[in-house]
């Protein structure tokens, strides 16, 4: 018998005072059996990071050919693309010939190791930003993760302050590539 995804809900408070951008808003969220709380926290932060497109989630991992989130227009036509982790090269060329913005986010201690690798192939795609959230942040507050949890994001002059009804962290994005 296959095993189901795990239901989340996250009460999501955003504060973003360098876009004036704020928010409440109540998330479900399945977890696939395969995914760790890193991995399913990076997916809210980086909903939370690109909150003022109207992100929605995927099933990218039922269905390899999504990604992790993406905005659509009116249309239904897509104009936003995050990718999680390390995604490969052809991917990443497939979504940036199709959609106007594309992000990845990493989140691991090899991502330096990949980022040297791929570094020279994604400078061509001009519409590309890829995002690094430090994996000792991320352990910290996956640490904190609970199925129903309240998750407050603070943003001011570009640094970030996020808690999970404990402590604020401080979580500093690092820029690879805009």
């Amino acid at each position: 018998m296959a095993l189901k995804a795990t239901i989340y809900k996250c009460d999501l408070t955003i504060a973003d005072m360098d876009r004036h951008y704020y928010v409440d808003q109540s998330l479900t969220i399945a977890r696939h059996p395969s995914e760790t709380d890193e991995r399913l926290l990076v997916r809210l932060l980086s909903f939370a990071r690109f909150a003022s497109l109207e992100p929605e989630f995927t099933k990218d991992l039922f269905d390899t050919d999504e990604p992790a989130i993406w905005s659509k227009d009116l249309t239904g036509a897509l104009k936003l693309w995050i990718e999680l982790g390390h995604p490969d090269e052809s991917k990443v060329r497939k979504a940036c010939n199709r959609v106007e913005q594309v992000a990845i986010v990493t989140y691991s201690h090899a991502t330096h190791v990949w980022w040297k690798q791929n570094q020279s192939k994604f400078t061509q795609f001009k519409n590309l930003s890829v995002l690094h959230l430090p994996s000792s942040a991320v352990q910290e507050l996956a640490a904190q993760m609970s199925r129903g949890m309240e998750l407050q994001i603070n943003v001011q002059d570009g640094d970030w302050s996020v808690s999970l009804g404990g402590d604020p962290l401080q979580v500093d994005w690092e820029v690879l590539k805009v």
